[in-house]
């Protein structure tokens, strides 16, 4: 056997093993995290359950899940008993014994608040991607850009003509963790990319970006080699005519 064939059979064998990696890695890792997630919320619920109750004094193994089901099920019904006067007269009266307590009202009053505003007001979350030079001029940073709202921050800065925008730059891979910054809304630049999108660009650290709708490479109206690019600069038709037009006449 040659060596080009040894050196061919082992690129195969190296590309199999990547491909099966990058099909087993994801799918692996989320199995774990959802199984430790299970096991979490059954370490928390199945101590409270009654012994008659539980499917683990019937079987000789225990169940998995069991504790997340008793836990989502308490959950709704916590939620349908709050709907009605009965409910929300007991839930007032809980809060305003929290809010009697100096250390617990304010993480209680924090907590909630943010939950709120991610699970009820999906309209008053981030709203789309952009780009905000940052730390230096010439360096851009990945931003969500939160809706426009008429802030006391506006009204003491005096902003009127060019209104500040509350921007979230998180940090990579932790897009949980980040800076809050309000910048002039004529300095950020909107992209097209979804909050999903963006939110897989951070985690990658820019390794896994959004896909961008190419434009066809054209020479004189016929495409190079049938290959799809973004023109350069100077190649785009409509360039080309307004840098020949601004151009004066001699």
């Amino acid at each position: 056997m040659s060596d080009a064939s040894k050196t061919s059979g082992m690129t195969r064998l190296r590309n199999y093993f990547l491909t099966g990696f990058i099909v087993c890695a994801p799918l692996a890792i989320t199995a774990y995290i959802a199984w430790s997630f299970i096991g979490w919320v059954d370490s928390w619920v199945k101590p409270y359950i009654p012994a008659r109750y539980s499917p683990d004094t019937y079987l000789p193994f225990p169940v998995p899940g069991f504790g997340l089901i008793v836990a989502l099920i308490l959950v709704t019904l916590i939620g349908f008993l709050t709907a009605n006067i009965v409910g929300r007269a007991i839930v007032g009266f809980g809060e305003r014994l929290l809010g009697r307590m100096p250390l617990v009202r304010g993480i209680y009053g924090s907590l909630k608040q943010i939950f709120e505003t991610v699970l009820s007001n999906k309209g008053d979350m981030f709203r789309q991607v952009g780009l905000v030079e940052y730390p230096r001029k010439g360096v851009w940073s990945l931003v969500f850009v939160a809706n426009e709202k008429e802030t006391e921050i506006n009204e003491k800065l005096d902003n009127e003509s060019d209104p500040l925008i509350a921007v979230f730059m998180p940090c990579t891979p932790n897009p949980t963790t980040g800076f809050l910054m309000y910048v002039p809304k004529s300095d950020i630049v909107l992209l097209d990319m979804t909050i999903e999108d963006g939110a897989k660009l951070i985690v990658s650290a820019g390794l896994v970006a959004p896909e961008v709708k190419t434009k066809l490479l054209t020479l004189n109206g016929e495409p190079i080699n049938g290959t799809l690019a973004n023109p350069p600069l100077g190649a785009h038709p409509a360039r080309r005519s307004r840098t020949a037009s601004s151009r004066p006449n001699k």
